[in-house]
């Protein structure tokens, strides 16, 4: 399949210039077919050349590139701080509103967090040189490790070198073939890959529904009381900023016999007293069975860890999670920045931190809401936007990003076909004044996305 193109129509936006000077033409935009399809069309190509069949998926992304609505793989000059210098989707370098980092508590630019990075690079060099069951632990991890397990209340830790090997390779290593896994619907790829990568026994539940998550527990061990059950949450889900009812969760897992992961990643640091997420919001530290999370919303770096009661459960994720056995250890580097980091969002000055990027949050989600957009979910360092069809995401985004406001467009794979959404991430350092220039150019570009011309798929027969 080839997809036919026409010229290009929408070159980069003057920096100075506003959505009014030089509009693009929406309806050739809409006609050259850089607003239709999906990714979800090209997830399985076919033929037996395995170099050559991944072909069309890279006319339809050159498509979009050449027509301004391909906003991925973008470029970042520097700090990711609220004012960033961002680079890609067909504009020239430019310096505007960042909303598309994840640096919750503007810890990546915090002179501590720096300071603590440099003495560990001094002092350690740049590279752990070994995976964790060897020789790559630093005195830094180790340290990173018990602040971790006394943030949570939870007596052991075991580090990963990706948000994403913790979640995965956590579910692989303590989950068997003849295990069940029961996961929520909306539940981050890391463990939904986990998950099918364990076991076939896998069922998602409702997104938030603990009735359903009942009835699924009753309907396994009704036929199944000798094979473990993993159910599968997050503290706050990153697409749609709402969280799940984690009392009642737990509940029901010790009434049939299951075990709860709670993944903690856009929560931990950046909400909750202390820092502690939405598991210490609901008074919930110390006694959920698994925690898991990633470094790179709040913390500053890269990695990611599972927390838990037991020393076992520790020896098993150290011998069969391959994401933490076969990987190198965190660095020393990042392990102090991560260190430095909690013992920031653990003081006052991450309690006002916080304040701050919520406050940031309630402001804009009330801006917007007031001119009749659709944000989803709860007040919290996560604001999407709803938009519902993946062009006018596309549109809005391309509309925000001439006019130096960068946001995530996000649609398949990252969320359901039919449900695209911009999703914002706020920041502490984030002004009111910037929060009022973006919810007016947010509400201007999502209304003319949505007035937009129905896009058009152009194919033509393969040559």
């Amino acid at each position: 399949m080839r997809i036919e193109t026409l010229p290009e129509l929408i070159p980069a936006a003057p920096r100075d210039t506003g959505l009014d000077a030089a509009p693009p033409d929406l309806p050739a935009l809409a006609a050259s077919g850089a607003l239709g399809g999906s990714v979800a069309l090209y997830r399985q190509p076919r033929g037996p050349d395995l170099l050559r069949r991944s072909g069309a998926l890279e006319e339809w992304c050159q498509l979009r590139m050449r027509h301004g609505v391909w906003p991925y793989a973008r470029k970042l000059d520097g700090p990711p701080a609220a004012m960033a210098t961002v680079e890609g989707d067909g504009l020239l370098p430019s310096r505007g509103i960042n909303f598309a980092s994840q640096d919750y508590l503007s810890l990546a630019s915090h002179p501590a967090v720096q300071e603590a990075a440099m003495r560990a690079l001094a002092e350690c060099g740049p590279h752990s040189a070994g995976s964790a069951i060897l020789l790559g632990n630093s005195r830094h991890t180790c340290a990173l490790e018990r602040a971790l397990g006394e943030l949570l209340h939870c007596e052991h830790t075991v580090l990963f070198p990706t948000g994403w090997g913790a979640a995965f390779g956590a579910i692989t290593a303590l989950v068997h073939s003849a295990d069940h896994v029961l996961i929520d619907s909306l539940a981050h790829a890391s463990l939904r890959q986990g998950a099918a990568a364990a076991t076939r026994n896998v069922a998602a539940f409702r997104h938030l529904d603990c009735d359903h998550v009942r009835e699924l527990l009753a309907g396994i061990r009704a036929i199944d009381t000798g094979g473990a059950i993993l159910v599968v949450t997050e503290g706050l889900f990153s697409m749609d900023a709402d969280s799940p009812d984690l009392p009642l969760m737990q509940y029901l897992c010790r009434e049939y016999g299951a075990t709860l992961l709670v993944d903690v990643a856009h929560d931990l640091g950046a909400m909750g007293p202390g820092g502690g997420g939405i598991i210490a919001a609901q008074g919930m530290l110390g006694k959920i069975d698994l925690v898991m999370g990633a470094f790179s919303k709040t913390f500053a770096s890269n990695g990611g860890f599972v927390a838990c009661a037991q020393q076992s459960v520790r020896r098993q994720l150290q011998l069969f999670a391959g994401t933490h056995m076969f990987s190198n250890a965190l660095s020393p580097v990042q392990a102090a920045t991560v260190l430095e980091c909690l013992r920031i969002a653990g003081s006052l000055e991450g309690d006002g931190l916080r304040a701050a990027v919520l406050r940031n949050a309630v402001e804009l989600r009330a801006l917007l809401a007031g001119e009749g957009l659709k944000c989803i979910g709860d007040p919290s360092p996560i604001v999407p936007v709803w938009t519902g069809l993946e062009s006018a995401t596309r549109i809005a985004g391309m509309l925000l990003a001439r006019e130096q406001v960068f946001v995530n467009p996000m649609e398949c794979p990252g969320v359901p076909l039919g449900a695209a959404r911009l999703r914002l991430q706020l920041m502490a350092q984030h002004t009111p004044g910037q929060i009022r220039r973006a919810a007016r150019l947010l509400v201007s570009a999502v209304q003319r996305a949505n007035m937009a011309p129905r896009p058009v798929l152009r194919q033509t027969a393969p040559a």
